[in-house]
């Protein structure tokens, strides 16, 4: 059973937090650098876990047409994987293109099984529109990056 934690927007106060959260697996590279300034920016996009009034995982969901959607900057501290707080964070992100009426989400991900079962299904990278790659140039990966892309149709 999946202990319930609150997924909600998150603040400004937490943007450190997020940031240390994310930045931890960009560390690895595994996952896209978030500088605080760019968190602070797209705060409109974050939602955080919390529990136990503790930040426990974020997770963003950026509008990048009237259409098309990008879930990113999904991440958990290594204490709250496995235990099902991914996928609330996923859900409330998909909650939330649903009311701004967004038809496609997509990922960019190593996370291929997560997201699989999460009901995206793989697509060409060539399928998304060429304005999504302006963050891959930051990327320690690109040009060769082996990220799998996909989408889900909402």
């Amino acid at each position: 059973m999946i202990e319930e934690g609150c997924v909600r927007k998150a603040t400004v106060k937490e943007v450190p937090l997020i940031a240390e959260i994310v930045n931890y697996y960009a560390n690895k590279g595994i996952m896209l650098q978030r500088p605080i300034s760019r968190i602070y920016d797209n705060l409109r996009d974050y939602l955080v876990l919390e529990y136990n009034h503790e930040i426990g995982g974020c997770g963003a969901l950026h509008v990048t047409w009237s259409d098309l959607a990008e879930i990113r900057a999904l991440a958990l501290k290594d204490e709250f994987i496995g235990k099902g707080y991914g996928r609330q964070i996923v859900e409330k992100l998909i909650e939330e293109a649903i009311s701004l009426e967004i038809e496609k989400v997509f990922v960019l991900t190593y996370q291929e099984e997560f997201f699989k079962k999460m009901g995206f299904t793989v697509i060409e990278k060539s399928e998304l529109p060429h304005k999504i790659w302006a963050d891959c140039l930051n990327c320690v990966h690109f040009p060769n990056c082996n990220e799998v892309s996909m989408i889900m149709v909402l």
